[in-house]
């Protein structure tokens, strides 16, 4: 076995306060953010132009912007350096992807950014902030997300984020944590990430324990929303999926720390997305664009755990541990009886479409083959530095069950979707 490894991963979490302040307080922050916008549009236009870091940006603008704004608290000026390198690296990155089509970023939107936490604190249920007309205090709500990082561990930052919208004014308010990750590298969660559904093999020592598929739907919701955005407009697509992948995340989560497992999973970059939208239809265009891979793994990696992204190229089309070509894949519809959403007592039944080949009597999915595969690839990396090699449970022919996992109400019971072999 394996020894224990560990990591120590750095996570962010930002809380949203909408906030109250009386006609003075509001007055003076918007005589700020005037003041912020004509400091930020003009260094945005000088960091695109001379690709400026903060350093570079202060060494030009400070003393101009303190000659012309005397009476602006001097750490909203060093906000501004902040705001305006990231809004230039983004514009760049835009326009590197031809997604930019003017010579210089639009700045619409203002978001009052103070740098060090000596301009602001959150003290006895308000917050307050530095001004030229002195402290102005911003009262808000009861928040639940607040006090669970206030007093779960997390670390406020010094960096806090203003912003008009509307007749409110919401204040951003970032929190940090360091964990200590531990896992086994031998432990594997592999992660495939499909249209409707992701299907996870689980490695325990490097051995094939189970595979798991979580039908998410997610395939078939873009293709609804797809045409009920041709007849109305205000839609919940976007609140929809994050629900059922953040439900999903966070079964992916829980599995891995109850293996002590590190999390592999595909690496498909933007721009691996754009190129397999080169040359397809329309509808097709719309859907890989709509792929959920990216925000998956970008969760995944906001999580306590160890994540791991390698390529995945070659993964559906080789029979696990033979390595035999699988040449083509047949559909297949299952139907499996679950619990309704809501009430346990509810029975549905949900159909599953599959993709299967049958090679010397044995069934390969493709979905299940693929996340097989993907463990595999991680582990022989690791054991060829260590002189082991992976393999099944047993040495004799057995089977793998699948078990399904519904995202809204987690594990359902062991269900025979395929058997895994072992190939002989």
């Amino acid at each position: 076995m394996a020894s224990q490894s560990s990591v120590q991963k750095t996570l962010e979490r930002s809380v949203a306060l909408e906030c109250y302040v009386n006609i003075f307080g509001r007055r003076a922050l918007r005589e700020v953010e005037g003041a912020y916008r004509g400091m930020l549009i003009e260094m945005v236009d000088y960091a695109v132009e001379h690709n400026a870091s903060q350093e570079t940006l202060h060494r030009v603008f400070y003393r101009k912007f303190t000659g012309q704004y005397p009476w602006l608290p001097t750490r909203i000026i060093k906000g501004a350096y902040r705001d305006a390198v990231r809004r230039a690296r983004s514009f760049r990155v835009l326009k590197r992807k031809g997604k930019a089509h003017k010579d210089k970023p639009e700045i619409r939107s203002i978001t009052i950014v103070y740098s060090d936490s000596q301009d602001w604190r959150l003290e006895n249920g308000v917050l307050k902030v530095k001004t030229h007309r002195g402290w102005v205090t911003l009262r808000y709500g009861n928040n639940k997300l607040l006090h669970r990082y206030l007093y779960g561990g997390w670390r406020l930052s010094g960096e806090l984020k203003l912003k008009f919208i509307g007749g409110r004014i919401i204040a951003y308010l970032t929190f940090k944590r360091v964990f200590n990750v531990e896992y086994n590298p031998l432990n594997v969660v592999a992660v495939d990430v499909n249209e409707n559904n992701v299907t996870m093999a689980l490695f325990k020592d490097a051995k094939l324990i189970g595979v798991y598929r979580i039908e998410t739907g997610l395939g078939n919701m873009v293709i609804a929303y797809a045409e009920r955005r041709k007849r109305l407009r205000r839609l919940r697509e976007k609140a929809r999926k994050r629900d059922v992948l953040s439900k999903t995340v966070k079964a992916i989560e829980e599995l891995a720390k109850e293996n002590n497992a590190i999390v592999v999973i595909g690496k498909i970059t933007e721009k691996a997305k754009e190129e397999m939208e080169e040359g397809k239809g329309k509808r097709l265009r719309h859907r890989i664009h709509q792929w959920a891979v990216r925000g998956l793994t970008n969760m995944l990696s906001d999580k306590p755990i160890q994540v791991v992204e390698i390529s995945e190229k070659g993964t559906s089309s080789h029979i696990p541990f033979s390595g035999r070509r699988i040449k083509h894949y047949r559909p297949l519809v299952i139907r499996n009886a679950v619990r309704g959403p809501g009430n346990p007592f509810r029975i549905r039944v949900m159909k599953i479409k599959l993709r299967i080949a049958v090679i010397n009597g044995v069934v390969w999915e493709r979905d299940e083959v693929g996340a097989v595969n993907l463990g595999l690839k991680y582990l022989k990396k690791i054991l060829k530095q260590m002189g082991g090699v992976v393999a099944y449970p047993s040495t004799e022919a057995h089977e793998v069950w699948v078990k399904l996992m519904n995202p809204h109400q987690g594990p359902t019971h062991l269900v025979a979707t395929i058997n895994l072999n072992k190939h002989q």
